[in-house]
């Protein structure tokens, strides 16, 4: 395979695995709004707030469990010689002794998860679920490294969300208290599941497996920096609510989790193309072909920009209606909504630059990622103690804990991408300047839409939201996309899609300009 026609197939496959986990992102956003309409109407915003903090140090607990695994088993599949099967089960196994670590500390120390208020019943056997997110976790990655992108979006975007969904309202009927957590806990059992089936079709059992405490302890030592780093960038989006919940009633961190939920949505985006950059890249970077790594972090990288930024404005533009949709208490929340709307765009540069830098300077990256969450945990308790100091109200509080997430972000995507492209000899940057026109007409648009008079915040929600993202979407068809781009999404029988050349690049076959 040459390297021109490799890497268009590479990108090829990009783009399949980010259409293929769009649609995911698509269910998962049908999913998604019910569960907080669910959870803010039946539960409201003081038992939601309770419930989001554990479940952040749930999931925390469950990221640093995976020893880094999620993008880390992808290197470890392309570069062994060792059946697959042996190697999955050797990582299922790592994460499965991790999390047994991590889950009996919480179950020792309950108070991490409720440091407000009362432990009820069962709440201390909650931690129990780490097994099932972190073997979740592993599962999907293996299967993502053989290009099974469906086992993805069946999981984490059909079984789990909908699970939680339809759980919420129904188990309120049996604890209007705890039917959030019971939820849940079915919800992230069910996903396990739907990983394991495909799993064990894709791979079957290990045969002549068995554990490895010498390679184990070899794959938690060598992964350190790939766990710090998942957990640094997942733990940047928890850490605002953490210091929220030690600052401020649980209603008003019931609030801010709902608008950090709604403006996660775009952050979906990147990951959907996580599952499949991560062997792409490895894959290039074992052939040493670093020009065609930069390529595909360019690529994606406007891909996810471009999504994002349409995602945000959509949401963001009717911000006070689709805060409303879930309950008038929850209104307040439309300003921090907004911050981390733009944070999540800010982010996606850092976001696709680390896909790569995880594997070329995975040390620098965490050193980076440091930094980072450093500046924003600094960040956030000056503006909320200043706040505080002034008398400003909670809301203006949690709105600045967002804004603290959108100068932390921005620090870290310049970083980022400026490391990454001194490294790989190449642009890395997916930046395009007609999202700015895009963007412009998208906010026409939505303004037109949001001068309708309250009584008519169904027709801003189901007319102004499409029209939105119309508006975004054909500008940036028109005026962002080249024709390589168009091809990618709309391809035709024999025709084989190709990236546009770099300045300054002279295209493989073609004889170098003259003088």
């Amino acid at each position: 395979m040459s390297t021109a026609g490799g890497d268009g197939e590479d990108i090829a496959a990009l783009a399949k695995g980010g259409r293929t986990n769009f649609f995911g992102f698509l269910l998962r956003l049908a999913a998604r709004l019910p569960f907080l309409f669910i959870a803010g109407r039946l539960y409201g915003p003081e038992l939601l707030g309770r419930f989001a903090y554990a479940v952040i140090v749930i999931e925390f607990a469950a990221q640093l469990a995976t020893l880094g695994l999620k993008r880390g088993l992808a290197q470890q599949l392309s570069t062994t010689e060792q059946p697959h099967a042996c190697i999955v089960m050797d990582a299922i196994l790592a994460a499965l002794i991790a999390s047994g670590v991590a889950t009996v500390i919480l179950m020792t120390f309950p108070r991490a998860m409720f440091p407000t208020g009362e432990i009820y019943g069962a709440e201390w056997l909650l931690p129990l679920v780490i097994f099932a997110i972190a073997g979740t976790d592993i599962a999907l990655a293996a299967l993502a490294y053989r290009r099974n992108i469906g086992a993805t979006v069946t999981a984490r975007a059909i079984v789990e969300p909908w699970t939680i969904s339809i759980g919420a309202g129904l188990l309120f009927f049996v604890s209007s208290r705890d039917g959030l957590i019971f939820a849940y806990v079915v919800s992230v059992v069910s996903a396990l599941i739907a990983a394991l089936i495909p799993l064990y079709r894709s791979y079957g059992l290990p045969e002549g497996w068995k554990p490895n405490p010498a390679q184990l302890l070899s794959v938690a030592r060598k992964n350190i920096p790939l766990a710090a780093a998942d957990a640094i960038e997942w733990g940047s989006r928890r850490l605002d609510i953490a210091i929220l919940g030690l600052f401020v009633a649980p209603y008003y961190v019931g609030v801010y989790y709902v608008a950090q939920q709604v403006a996660s949505l775009p952050q979906k985006l990147k990951t959907s193309f996580d599952p499949i950059l991560a062997p792409v890249i490895t894959q290039r970077l074992a052939e040493g072909d670093r020009k065609a790594v930069a390529r595909q972090v360019r690529q994606v990288g406007f891909w996810v920009i471009a999504a994002q930024s349409g995602v945000a404005l959509a949401l963001g533009i009717p911000g006070e209606a689709v805060m409303g949709l879930v309950g008038k208490e929850f209104v307040g929340g439309t300003g921090a909504l907004a911050f981390l709307l733009a944070a999540e765009v800010i982010a996606a540069t850092a976001a696709v630059s680390e896909a790569a830098l995880v594997y070329v300077a995975r040390h620098r990256n965490l050193m980076i990622s440091l930094l980072m969450i450093g500046l924003q945990a600094a960040v956030t308790l000056a503006v909320i103690v200043a706040m505080r100091t002034l008398g400003w109200p909670q809301p203006w509080q949690a709105a600045g804990a967002a804004f603290s997430l959108c100068v932390a972000l921005a620090l870290g995507s310049v970083l980022k991408a400026r490391l990454l492209c001194r490294l790989l000899d190449a642009p890395v940057q997916g930046w395009r300047w007609p999202l700015i026109w895009a963007a412009a007409g998208a906010v026409v648009v939505g303004v037109v839409f949001t001068w309708l008079p309250p009584s008519l915040e169904w027709v801003e929600l189901s007319l102004g939201v499409p029209a939105i993202l119309l508006t975004f979407g054909a500008i940036v068809w028109k005026r962002g996309f080249t024709h390589e781009d168009r091809v990618l999404f709309r391809r035709k029988q024999g025709e084989e899609p190709t990236l546009p050349t770099p300045l300054g690049v002279t295209p493989p076959g073609a004889e170098p300009p003259r003088p």
